[in-house]
């Protein structure tokens, strides 16, 4: 893992698989980061591993998809649906995921920590 301007080095593209997620431990905090692919488009996305409503670390396995023009993932433990840009609930509007910023530079993953 190497870091650059907050930015961290997490795996490498090939690691992620498309329409799937994969989880990621950092600085002790468990980060699921996801690909999705629609014909040429690939897109990448990082939240909490941690489901508010199931109370376990278990985002990364569950399923992705789109509720009108938002990208989300459905929880595999209760089917809470999570907005992947902002981590909003569409069922809880009061509960929300941590998102992260994500990137793919020169075919490695990189998030973006606060800092």
């Amino acid at each position: 893992m190497t870091t650059q301007n907050n930015w961290i080095t997490v795996c490498s593209d090939t690691d992620l698989v498309a329409n799937s997620g994969v989880c990621a431990l950092i600085n002790e905090q468990q980060i699921a980061i996801y690909k999705i692919s629609t014909g040429s488009d690939e897109q990448v996305f990082a939240s909490s591993n941690w489901c508010p409503f199931g109370k376990a670390n278990v985002l990364y396995r569950g399923l992705l998809g789109s509720v009108e023009d938002k990208k989300v993932i459905i929880s595999p433990l209760y089917k809470q649906r999570f907005c992947l840009e902002t981590g909003t609930c569409l069922e809880d509007e009061g509960v929300n995921l941590t998102v992260y910023p994500v990137r793919i530079e020169q075919n490695q993953v990189q998030l973006q920590l606060a800092g």
